[in-house]
């Protein structure tokens, strides 16, 4: 029996309408609707909370159908902090443009007549790489952390 014969079967036994479940979960009855008829299937909190409901093990749940244990397990490896993934790909980009931009000048003022000015010579020598290693091992470190499911 896949998960949708069995989470139908199971709200009968309870004597539940679609609406009813639906209530209980906090969504649509088009969403338990569609859970039924195999087209779609929960999330893991969704699951958990059935489980809870119907007084099955989750194991109950999922072990009958291999297409939902699939996708339980994929949404399992979602980035538990995508903000600061995306924080630290921004940085390693500012660290790209400044050296691209180091570059620039200096092509400019090999090649030209013009003299722009750099600055510091350390924080433009150095600057950009120590921007990039930096964001680039924060990114290493946030791409190996995932929520816990």
């Amino acid at each position: 029996m896949n998960f949708a014969e069995k989470l139908k079967k199971e709200r009968k036994n309870k004597g539940w309408s679609q609406e009813e479940l639906a209530e209980k979960l906090y969504v649509s009855r088009q969403s338990v609707s569609k859970w039924e008829n195999g087209q779609n299937f929960p999330s893991i909190e969704i699951i958990i909370h059935l489980s809870d409901l119907l007084g099955l093990t989750i194991d109950e749940l999922l072990r009958s159908d291999e297409e939902l244990k699939e996708k339980v397990i994929e949404d399992s490896k979602q980035l538990a902090h995508p903000k600061l993934k995306a924080f630290f790909d921004t940085f390693f980009l500012i660290g790209v443009l400044l050296l691209v931009f180091k570059l620039a000048v200096l092509f400019l003022n090999k090649f030209t007549p013009l003299d722009f000015p750099l600055g510091n010579p350390f924080l433009w020598n150095f600057g950009p790489l120590i921007i990039m290693v930096t964001a680039g091992i924060g990114i290493e470190c946030v791409k190996g952390k995932y929520k816990d499911s």
